[in-house]
């Protein structure tokens, strides 16, 4: 057997999947109810996690950078599928669980999230596919689809990024969620007019017809876009609102890898 090929400089670094969480609205809660709430955000991820057979997002092959009012995730490439479904549904559904039992005082929890792939270069996962994942969590797509679901009582809204759609949902690998679950859109950033890019819109239990009316001209995709997803039909525009239920409960282990990432990415301030 011939020995393995040396490393090189040039070679392009390993893939990494990535789930940012962003919390609306966190720079406006009291500074008392902060630590809590942040507390509540990282009890619901690793429920989710959890359930999504990614342990609690704990792992030691699962790196963790805390943003303050968020978390960016890195985990292994083949588990891209599992960060869109089931994961995204599990964390719409613990959102939902926390706004029913929180006390008054407590502060109401709202998301946004991105989900992307790309290489990242070890051992402190730099490159363009974090700086994505952020600028996808910060779109204009994003907030507005945010905005539907709070209209219709719901806490969390995802843009995925058109390549991991590509490879997980339209591959079929996502386990119940398919093209017509999801509102195709472009991703611009305020001030970063480079970036552009076409993602996928996600509320888990709305319907993307329902997200279609608060998407302004920037949040709509070009017509002539290249890499177009087949077109969805009348019959696809059923969304699969089910929520099955979820009991197990997870405690953090403390083992995962706390690393810097994103040095390169500047998040800005959350607008009001």
């Amino acid at each position: 057997m011939s020995s393995p090929l040396p490393p090189h400089t040039h070679d392009v670094p390993q893939e990494q999947a990535l789930l940012v969480v962003d919390m609306k609205g966190y720079s406006r809660i009291p500074e008392a109810q902060m630590a809590p709430a942040r507390a509540d955000l990282d009890r619901m991820l690793a429920t989710a996690f959890t359930h999504s057979g990614l342990g609690d997002g704990t792992a030691p092959e699962i790196a963790v950078k805390d943003s303050g009012d968020g978390a960016i995730f890195v985990v292994p490439a083949w588990y891209a599928a599992r960060l869109i479904d089931p994961l995204l549904t599990h964390l719409g559904q613990e959102l939902a669980r926390h706004e029913q039992t929180r006390l008054a005082s407590a502060a109401s929890i709202r998301l946004r999230a991105s989900v992307h792939v790309g290489p990242l270069q070890l051992p402190d996962y730099r490159g363009d596919a974090i700086n994505v994942a952020c600028r996808l969590v910060e779109s204009d797509a994003v907030r507005q689809a945010l905005t539907a679901a709070e209209d219709h009582n719901l806490l969390l809204a995802a843009a995925v990024s058109n390549t991991v759609f590509h490879r997980t949902v339209l591959a079929q690998r996502t386990q119940t969620l398919r093209e017509h679950h999801f509102h195709r859109a472009t991703a611009r950033v305020n001030n970063k007019p480079d970036f552009e890019e076409t993602c996928w819109l996600f509320v888990p239990g709305l319907v993307p017809a329902a997200i279609s009316p608060h998407l302004t001209p920037n949040g709509t995709a070009p017509p002539d876009e290249e890499h177009r997803a087949p077109r969805r039909t009348a019959e696809s525009t059923k969304a699969n609102t089910s929520r099955p239920d979820v009991r197990q409960k997870a405690k953090a282990s403390g083992k995962s890898q706390l690393i810097q990432v994103a040095g390169n990415y500047n998040s800005g301030s959350e607008p009001s």
